[in-house]
């Protein structure tokens, strides 16, 4: 049974890993409300829990990569919508860059191991 804990675990942190790199590209595309992030992300089966998004939205913004804008709403509340800014633009082409060159490294050492 710990063999498969220890799996989740670590599969549940590779995929919070790459968060970061997603909601920037998601956002480069188009502005969103985190709920959309939300569902955007649990779509693509990526999202760990809810909770680690909307702390690392705020740390996004706060590191310049992102800034925001209230829109009222008329089912609700009004939406906080999240927008990439020219640096995050940035920031993006280079983890692009990184994510190239890691993928062509793992792939090759699995390859190289596979039996």
């Amino acid at each position: 049974m710990p063999i498969i804990m220890n799996l989740e675990n670590t599969k549940a942190q590779m995929r919070k890993g790459i968060l970061e790199f997603c909601i920037l590209a998601i956002l480069s595309k188009k502005e969103a409300y985190a709920s959309e992030l939300i569902r955007t992300l649990k779509d693509a089966r990526l999202l760990v829990v809810e909770g680690t998004v909307y702390p690392l939205l705020t740390r996004l913004k706060n590191d310049g990569l992102l800034k925001y804008r209230w829109e009222e709403s008329s089912t609700g509340p009004p939406r906080k919508y999240y927008d990439i800014t020219p640096l995050g633009k940035e920031f993006l082409e280079e983890l692009k860059k990184t994510w190239g060159q890691l993928t062509e490294s793992v792939n090759r050492v699995t390859a190289e191991t596979s039996s």
